[in-house]
């Protein structure tokens, strides 16, 4: 009855608290866009605390210079000897007790590096380096070219200094010709980038096989000794398989290795020889090119596959009349080995494991 007079009067009559919906609580569900913008973020801290730890060991390396030029001034103006040297030594680790490398021995590598880059290191390769790694220069070469040709390779493959030393053990300034390759005419944009990866020859020291083996066997001890394989032959690539299938008209074909390279956005196709490259094996890596450009290759990403022909030994004349009948980007180089006495002297596998972990321990948040 009440409900009915309210009703004529106007009046709303009070709603039914069984009838009230309760009030969506506040959802904690993520965007789809969270993660992206997590992964952006998070590189662009890892970025800035490298970018901060080479502009603290730059201002470093160029404080070690200075104090070695005004070493080697004196030195010359002076004529003293290295009793000078302990003193100062001495002098400055009492003024600075909490800093570091005061110690003669540090004292007389900065002297020696004053007078090896007489030009403000600042310009210089070597000052993006850590000191450990000028350490090492200054204690193998004396000559300039040397020292500029590892330093340079250094800053830019971020070599450890434990590569650094493996490489410089190799050898690696007189083996660093370009391979025969055809980039300038199938790969004109990009052929300088390309021709710093096609080395001749390649050290596979690492692999720890004796001159008779199989094919298989190497294939088997690089995909073993991938981290220090990848290490060779440069910074970005990517392992993609071994023995990779491609499907062609019902038969099936496999590729040695496959890589993808994240910095050129191009697959690599390398087969590998362990015996001398013939003409006729430039034909066979020419169609394995072919086959992932067509059906592996995403055209919208990424650009032309190159193709890499890796055997004991190759006729260079040989190797680029063939290339140059291929439209198609490949290269032909060699490998080399190292015997068992030397093969002690290059860092192990667990030294390089070791220096990839603590590298990726270093840029952690």
């Amino acid at each position: 009855m009440r409900k009915n007079t309210e009703a004529k009067a106007g009046i709303k009559p009070d709603p039914d608290p069984k009838a009230i919906v309760p009030a969506q609580p506040h959802s904690n569900a993520l965007p789809s866009w969270y993660g992206d913008l997590l992964g952006e973020v998070k590189e662009t801290v890892a970025g800035a605390r490298v970018r901060a730890q080479r502009a603290v060991n730059t201002e470093l390396v160029q404080m070690y210079w200075q104090i070695g030029k005004l070493i080697l001034h004196r030195q010359e103006e002076e004529g003293w000897g290295t009793k000078v040297v302990n003193r100062l030594a001495t002098d400055l680790r009492t003024a600075f007790p909490s800093q570091r490398g005061f110690s003669r021995r540090n004292l007389m590598y900065m002297h020696k590096m004053a007078r090896t880059w007489p030009e403000p290191i600042v310009q210089q390769p070597a000052a993006q380096l850590p000191w450990g790694h000028v350490m090492v220069l200054l204690d193998k070469f004396e000559t300039r070219p040397e020292l500029d040709f590892y330093a340079t390779e250094a800053v830019r493959n971020g070599w450890s200094r434990a590569i650094l030393e493996r490489f410089i053990h190799q050898g690696l300034h007189l083996t660093q010709g370009s391979a025969a390759n055809n980039f300038a005419a199938t790969a004109p944009e990009g052929s300088d980038a390309l021709k710093e990866l096609a080395r001749d020859p390649y050290r596979l020291d690492f692999l720890g096989l004796d001159k008779q083996h199989a094919e298989r066997e190497l294939e088997e001890a690089i995909v073993a000794g991938m981290i220090r394989f990848l290490t060779e032959l440069g910074v970005g690539f990517a392992f993609v398989g071994r023995q990779y299938p491609v499907v062609i008209g019902g038969d099936e074909f496999r590729i040695d290795l496959l890589f993808y390279h994240l910095k050129l956005h191009r697959y690599f196709v390398f087969e590998l020889k362990t015996k001398d490259v013939r003409p006729e094996h430039i034909g066979k890596l020419n169609f394995y090119v072919s086959v992932v450009d067509q059906l592996v290759r995403d055209p919208q990403r990424d650009d032309a596959t190159i193709g890499f022909l890796i055997g004991a030994r190759h006729n260079k004349a040989a190797a680029q009349l063939a290339l140059d009948a291929s439209n198609n980007p490949m290269a032909v180089t060699s490998y080399s080995t190292l015997n068992p006495a030397d093969r002690e002297l290059v860092p192990t596998e667990e030294d390089l494991s070791r220096v990839v972990q603590d590298a990726i321990d270093g840029i952690d948040p």
